[in-house]
């Protein structure tokens, strides 16, 4: 059972060849054998998740089942759960139990899905390999030395594996995409608002985006119709009608405008990759879409720009978290200001502390203007470029990450390294627009991801491009070594 796409899982239970708890018990079985080697769960909720697939059995007999009903879902521990721990990775939360679920498990749970657990991920989000969560780094499934991306990288990883038929994401700059290429799945980022916020933990309020990790389009497609639409609860939440995303996905893509950034292409760009991305756009043109060189001439400015905006963002978020309010609190404190001081050193890892001081300066008395509001007219140019190629092509196309998967520890001492990982998928969140990464290919049998950017609320035409391209190719049907 663990083999088969979503579409096939509900065509089965549909069917009748199977039922929600033995689906169920059948994931829960592979996360317990073989997850201990690639660390995707933080928490693993069985005993609710066969409740909760007993339920949707019942419903089925009732004659009240959707197509999502019964099928099994892992969702990143940046969604609040009820009653449930939500981590988001960190130390600082490592004993918060949510008092209530986050719109997209709300949302999910209505659809009548099951959820197996809460994946690991980067601290509060942020990184690029999920080596800084607070219960270790996940490992690749296609190569347990290397890392899986980051910060959605034990979802990406738990889908690739086959322990999960598909799971939740989140992408402020790239952390659904950059972990889809390097694990081989298929992952969307809609367009900001397009999913609520509400009760997701906040990295960067105006980056961040819910969107699935799944093994195909299709699925995706699926998924995404229970996640989309209006909430009240977020106010920046898009009050706009949501399309069945998988009505259009067998439409012809003939005449498609496919447009080719020059600076996708230029240096920094792995050759095998190149190789692999030009291999898939041929693809494309034999379904007679036509390729068009265009410019995205500020996108050089998207990491330095990203790494300005989100740790402002973070660290105005992340003030909450001081021993008091919320998270993690020190042992017999002296005084309030040793309380905030070691509550905040010890909760917090690394990385997260090294992005709130860099917030905390750009937002500073005196460098505001110099810093953080040039990187906002920064952010305007760079959504200029985009909306100007959109006048001439119909979707932009190119890789989703620089290089496959490296190697844990390999630029742990390196930040700016690390953070050049996102360079191709930063301005997409910069600018709000929906993007998606599908599997494309290998180099040294490592997944290579291709990405797919389109324009505002296009979530419909970027799953019809994918699925036209997973019809013809099969890569997206490969799966690791040992867990077929």
């Amino acid at each position: 059972m663990h083999n088969k796409s979503v579409a096939e899982l509900s065509a089965g239970l549909q069917k009748g060849e199977f039922s929600s708890e033995e689906l169920t018990q059948a994931y829960l079985e592979r996360i317990e054998t073989l997850d201990k080697n690639l660390n995707s769960f933080i928490t693993v909720t069985a005993e609710q998740a066969l409740t909760a697939a007993r339920n949707a059995d019942q419903m089925r007999q009732a004659g009240k089942a959707g197509s999502l009903t019964g099928i099994p879902v892992a969702q990143k521990d940046i969604f609040c759960t009820e009653g449930v721990r939500t981590s988001c990775g960190s130390k600082m939360l490592d004993n918060f139990i949510s008092p209530y679920n986050a719109t997209v498990v709300e949302r999910l749970n209505a659809a009548g899905m099951v959820m197996l657990g809460k994946t690991n991920m980067d601290e509060f989000a942020m990184g690029s390999s999920n080596e800084n969560s607070y219960y270790g780094p996940v490992r690749n499934p296609w190569d347990q030395k290397a890392v899986p991306g980051g910060s959605s990288g034990g979802s990406a990883a738990a889908v690739a594996a086959q322990i999960a038929p598909l799971a939740t994401g989140t992408d402020t700059g790239g952390s659904i995409r950059q972990p889809a290429s390097l694990c081989g799945v298929t992952g969307l980022k809609p367009t900001y608002g397009r999913i609520s916020r509400y009760g997701m933990i906040a990295f960067a309020s105006s980056l961040d985006q819910a969107g699935p990790l799944a093994r195909s389009a299709e699925d995706a497609a699926m998924v995404l119709n229970a996640m989309a639409g209006f909430d009240p609860h977020d106010s920046t939440s898009v009050d706009r009608e949501v399309p069945d995303y998988t009505a259009n996905l067998t439409e012809s893509i003939e005449g498609l405008r496919i447009g080719l950034p020059a600076e996708f292409f230029a240096e920094g760009l792995d050759d095998g990759i190149a190789n692999v991305i030009q291999a898939a756009l041929k693809e494309y043109e034999k379904m007679g879409a036509k390729l068009v060189d265009i410019s995205l001439p500020n996108s050089g400015l998207s990491v330095p720009t990203y790494y300005v905006v989100a740790p402002a963002e973070c660290s105005s978020n992340l003030s909450r978290f001081d021993g008091v309010r919320f998270g993690y609190r020190c042992d017999d404190p002296l005084d309030l200001e040793d309380l905030y001081k070691r509550s905040r050193g010890e909760g917090f890892g690394a990385e997260v502390k090294r992005r709130i001081m860099i917030g905390t300066y750009a937002l500073s008395a005196g460098y505001y203007d110099a810093y953080y509001l040039k990187a906002q007219q920064l952010r305007r140019l760079i959504s200029d470029d985009f909306r100007q190629a959109f006048e001439q092509v119909d979707v932009i196309m190119g890789p989703t990450a620089p290089s496959v998967a490296f190697d844990i520890g390999e630029k742990s001492d390196d930040p700016v390294s690390m953070y050049l990982s996102d360079i191709y998928t930063i301005a997409v969140n910069l600018a709000g627009l929906p993007g998606m990464s599908i599997p494309a290919g290998f180099v040294d049998n490592r997944p290579v991801g291709l990405q797919v950017i389109g324009n505002y609320f296009t979530e419909s035409r970027l799953l019809n491009v994918a699925h036209q391209y997973q019809l013809a190719t099969n890569w997206h049907r490969q799966v690791p070594p040992g867990y077929e």
